[in-house]
């Protein structure tokens, strides 16, 4: 057997921790009773020991180091192992067990504390898990800011100074838009608040993704109290929702995680169960979520094909207009909950998260300081402030499971769906006059032929630049929303 043979077989191995540990993971957040907090971290902590001595052994470094790759595709798979085995070789095995047991108690303490609105109770277990990171960022290593060694995990070669650039670039812009819109006068959308059936809400939400071309032969939909997306091969991949008296926390939430499902769906088969396989990158990532979620479901075209199939379910909505209900999904209007903010402010929750991150990290702030500083910071970006912890600095579940230097990916994702769609339209003609037909198949083919398919053979900037023509641009993000929102309030 030769050694690129070997670390096939040696990386299918790692990959079925992988997958144990996320079916695991996935179970928690879903279905597991409470009371099985302690004993799912016990097993977290084992296999995440057992995967990390596995992955960084000798037998695996003498492999790759022998590995001899012929195709272009089996290259990429080397750069990627390489990589991967050059972050995970920097981190003691002892320190990613104690993070993954750690992450698994603070989450059901989250979940608690977020019910209880009560960050004191949280607030040492998440410290416990913010030096943790720092940790992590001093065996890594970094050269100008601790942030840096962190946020490169989710986005290859991204710094600190990199996302205050891409903030700097879209912020003022924004923020005149939506000072512009809000000048307007207030838009009133309380008839899509209520008491929302939750098997009809089902039942829409699941035809909506169905629709798009997610494949339930190979995923399913449940609840979770964050929504997230998760999978261990393109013949299984986990959407979760959630329900609230906003009927569009499902429909949005839906649409969002189905764009993550289908980035994931779309590997190719060969590829399965090795490193090739899944998305290149959080932003390129998150670029899919949102493709789905506002370019294509906060559409009037969209809803010119759907509103009839949602009156149907709902006619408490009956007496809306397609007009009507697409002002009233589009409405800008500063809030406190990320998840559930619109497109214009959305970037301001994020540049919260991100500023908070740093100063914890390089000891400005202190994690128990945390509520009084995310809500000046609400108050200054946003001009309103969280009047519980609940519906602020407990918001997230990021934090809890030590996804720290996650958050700006975000943003960038935001940013790389209106380029991204921009190069679609160059080949798919009238893409919303197809999506008002109710026809997706080729808006799906052509990010399954450009980006899907190509799962982490390129580098993320390659990927953009192979797909766009260019490196990352805000230019074209910056002229959506403006063509978008002027179209709708002016």
């Amino acid at each position: 057997m030769s050694h690129f043979e070997t670390l096939k077989g040696l990386m299918a191995d790692v990959q079925a921790l992988d997958s144990a540990i996320a079916l695991l993971d996935w179970d928690q957040q879903t279905y597991m009773p409470r009371g099985g907090a302690e004993a799912r971290a016990n097993h977290l902590e084992a296999l995440s020991k057992m995967r990390h001595e596995l992955f960084t052994s000798e037998a695996v470094q003498n492999a790759i180091a022998n590995a001899r790759p012929e195709s272009e595709d089996e290259q990429a798979l080397i750069r990627v192992i390489r990589r991967d085995l050059d972050l995970a070789t920097k981190l003691p095995t002892e320190l990613v067990a104690r993070k993954t047991k750690l992450s698994a108690v603070a989450h059901e303490e989250w979940v608690r504390a977020r019910s209880a609105n009560d960050f004191a109770s949280f607030s040492p277990t998440l410290e416990k898990m913010f030096d943790i990171c720092k940790e992590e960022a001093e065996c890594l290593g970094y050269t100008d800011h601790i942030y840096d060694a962190l946020t490169d995990q989710y986005e290859e070669g991204a710094t600190a100074a990199d996302w205050r650039a891409m903030f700097e670039a879209i912020k003022g812009p924004q923020v005149e838009l939506v000072k512009a819109i809000q000048e307007r006068g207030p838009v009133d959308d309380s008839c899509l608040y209520g008491e929302w059936d939750r098997a009809k809400q089902s039942a829409f939400t699941e035809k909506l993704v169905t629709a798009i071309g997610f494949d339930f032969n190979r995923g399913r939909q449940d609840t979770a109290p964050h929504p997230f997306c998760t999978g261990w091969s393109v013949g299984d991949i986990r959407l979760t929702t959630r329900y609230k008296p906003y009927i569009g926390s499902a429909i949005f939430g839906s649409l969002h995680e189905a764009g993550h499902g289908m980035y994931e769906q779309g590997s190719p088969a060969a590829w399965d169960l090795t490193s090739l396989a899944g998305g290149v990158s959080l932003g390129l990532h998150e670029s899919q979520s949102r493709t789905w979620e506002n370019i294509v479901g906060r559409s009037k075209a969209f809803w010119s094909y759907f509103l009839p199939d949602l009156q149907k379910s709902f006619p408490e909505l009956g007496q809306l207009t397609l007009d009507e209900f697409y002002k009233l999904i589009n409405k800008v209007e500063p809030s406190l909950i990320r998840v559930e903010a619109d497109e214009l402010t959305y970037n301001l929750h994020v540049m919260v998260r991100f500023e908070i991150e740093c100063d914890v990290l390089s000891e400005k702030l202190a994690v128990k300081d945390m509520p009084e500083a995310w809500n000046a910071k609400y108050e200054q970006y946003l001009g309103i402030r969280p009047g519980t912890d609940s519906e602020g600095c407990l918001q997230d579940v990021h934090w809890s499971m030590g996804s720290i230097g996650y958050f700006p990916t975000y943003s960038m994702g935001n940013i790389l769906s209106y380029q991204i769609w921009n190069a679609l339209s160059r080949d798919v003609k009238d893409p919303f006059d197809k999506i008002a037909n109710g026809d997706f198949a080729p808006i799906l083919g052509w990010l399954q032929e450009n980006m899907y398919s190509k799962g982490k053979k390129y580098t993320p900037k390659e990927l953009v630049q192979r797909m766009t023509g260019e490196s990352i641009n805000p230019k074209y993000y910056l002229e959506g929303l403006e063509a978008k929102y002027r179209e709708i309030y002016f």
